[in-house]
C-alpha cells in the first residue's frame, strides 16, 4: 500500500476536517477570532512532507517540517496561544490524520500499519518539538523586551519619588503582589529551564508576561498623571474626523467587551465631520472611558453618542458650539458620596472599593486632565446598580497657540 498517495489524496479534507475542529474547540479559545488562513498556518505544506517520507523520499522533507514547524511557533507565540493550546491542535491534528487514514491502513499488511504510523508518529514529533523551541525563544524575546522597558522607565520613577511619596505608597501597594509573582516565577522557570522544555515552564513564562505588563500598566499611568501636574504634556492640534477616531476606538476595544458579551453601539448621526483638537489626547480619553466602562460592566451594554451642541454664552450675545462625547454603560455605577473624587488619582470609592486586577486607579484620573488640556469639560451622571454615564464637553476648535499646557 502506498500510503503516502493516500494522504495526498485527502489532503484538502484533512486540512479542512482539523480547522473546523480547531476552531469549535471549546478549550482552544485562542483560535475563536483567528480566519481560517491564520488558523491553517503551514498545515498543507507539513502533511505534503509527512506524505514523502511515507514514500521513502526525503528529498527536503524534513527540512520542510523543521522550517514550517519553527515558523509555527513562532506565529502561535504573537497570537497569543498558550503552551496547552499549542499541544492540543497538534493532538487534534494526530487524531485527524488517522481518522481519515484508517480505512487505508487497514487494507495493508501489519507491518504496512506499523511502518507507516511509526512513520507519521515520528514527523508529528518532530513538529511539536520544533514548535515549542520556536514558540519558546518568542516568548522569551518579548521578556526581554519587556525587561528593557521596566528598566528604562524606572529610571523616570526613582526620579518621582521624592515629589511624589504618598502617591507611590498607594502605588508600591498595587505593584506588590505582581512584582512577587514575576519574582517568584521567574526563579522557577530558570532553574527548571536548563533541564527541560515542558508546557510547565511556558505556563511560568506566561506568568511572567502577564504580571510584567500590568505592572508597566501601573507605571505608565503613574507617569502620565505625574506628567500632567508638572505641566509637561503640550498640546498638538490638526483637523480630524471624530467619526474615524471613535471607530478605531472601538475597533481596538470589542474584543475585550465580546468576551464579556458585552455590545458597544455607537451613535454619531448628529456628530461633527471635523474637529480641530489634538487626536492623540482625544483618542486616550475616549479609550479610558470605554476601557472603565467594559471593566465594571458585567451584563448590558456600552453606548457612544457623539453629536454638537450650541448654547448662549452666558452675558455673551455670540453662540458657543461646542460637540460632545457621551459614554453610556450598565455596569456597577457609582455611589454619590464617590462622584466628586473620582477623578482624583488612586481614589479608592465605595462601591469600586474591590478593585480589579487589571485596574490601575490611575484612567479616570488622566481622562479628567486630558479634557482640561483639550479646553474642555467632563460630567458624570450614575447610579450604583444601574450604571454611569460620563459627557465630555469640548470646543470645535482648540485655541491656536502653538503650544498650550496646563498645570494641574
Amino acid at each position: 500500500m502506498d500510503f503516502s498517495q493516500e494522504l495526498l489524496k485527502k489532503l484538502d479534507s484533512i486540512v479542512n476536517n482539523w480547522v473546523e475542529v480547531v476552531r469549535q474547540d471549546g478549550e482552544l479559545e485562542s483560535s475563536r477570532e483567528l480566519t481560517y488562513k491564520a488558523v491553517l498556518d503551514g498545515l498543507p505544506s507539513v502533511l505534503r512532507a509527512i506524505a514523502k517520507i511515507l514514500s521513502d523520499s526525503e528529498n527536503g522533507a524534513h527540512q520542510t517540517i523543521v522550517e514550517k514547524s519553527l515558523e509555527h511557533g513562532i506565529i502561535r507565540a504573537k497570537q497569543g496561544y498558550d503552551p496547552s493550546e499549542v499541544a492540543r491542535e497538534y493532538r487534534i491534528l494526530r487524531q485527524i490524520i488517522f481518522a481519515h487514514l484508517e480505512s487505508d491502513l487497514l487494507q495493508g499488511s501489519t507491518a504496512q500499519i506499523l511502518q507507516a504510523t511509526r512513520l507519521i508518529d515520528m514527523a508529528l514529533d518532530e513538529v511539536i518539538g520544533r514548535c515549542f523551541n520556536s514558540y519558546t525563544e518568542e516568548r522569551l524575546q518579548e521578556l526581554e523586551k519587556l525587561q528593557s522597558q521596566v528598566n528604562l522607565t524606572n529610571h523616570e520613577l526613582t526620579r518621582l519619588v521624592d515629589t511624589h511619596r504618598d502617591n507611590l505608597a498607594h502605588l508600591a501597594h498595587d505593584l506588590k503582589n505582581p512584582l512577587q509573582s514575576i519574582l517568584l516565577s521567574s526563579d522557577l522557570f530558570l532553574r527548571q529551564h536548563n533541564t527541560q522544555d515542558t508546557v510547565i515552564s511556558l505556563d511560568h513564562i506566561e506568568r511572567v508576561l502577564r504580571n510584567g505588563r500590568q505592572i508597566l500598566h501601573l507605571i505608565n499611568d503613574a507617569l502620565e498623571v505625574s506628567r500632567h501636574e508638572a505641566g509637561q504634556v503640550t498640546l498638538q492640534p490638526e483637523v480630524i474626523d471624530v467619526c474615524t477616531l471613535i471607530d478605531n476606538v472601538v475597533d481596538t476595544l470589542t474584543p475585550s467587551a465580546s468576551e464579556k458579551d458585552l455590545t458597544i453601539t455607537v451613535d454619531y448621526e448628529l456628530a461633527p465631520r471635523q474637529v480641530t483638537t489634538d487626536p492623540l489626547r482625544l483618542e486616550q480619553i475616549i479609550t479610558n472611558l470605554v476601557s472603565n466602562a467594559i471593566r465594571y460592566t458585567e451584563t448590558g451594554s456600552i453606548t457612544i453618542t457623539c453629536l454638537v451642541e450650541c448654547n448662549n454664552q452666558p452675558n455673551q450675545n455670540d453662540h458657543f458650539e461646542h460637540f460632545v462625547i457621551v459614554i453610556t454603560d450598565t455596569g456597577i455605577g457609582i455611589a454619590p458620596e464617590d462622584q466628586a473624587k473620582i477623578f482624583d488619582p488612586y481614589f479608592r470609592g465605595g462601591s469600586r472599593a474591590k478593585r480589579l486586577p487589571d485596574s490601575t486607579g490611575l484612567g479616570l484620573a488622566i481622562v479628567g486632565r486630558l479634557v482640561q488640556l483639550l479646553q474642555g469639560e467632563i460630567q458624570l451622571d450614575s447610579q450604583v446598580n444601574v450604571g454611569s454615564t460620563f459627557k465630555v464637553i469640548l470646543p470645535l476648535a482648540v485655541q491656536t497657540p502653538e503650544r498650550t499646557s496646563v498645570d494641574v
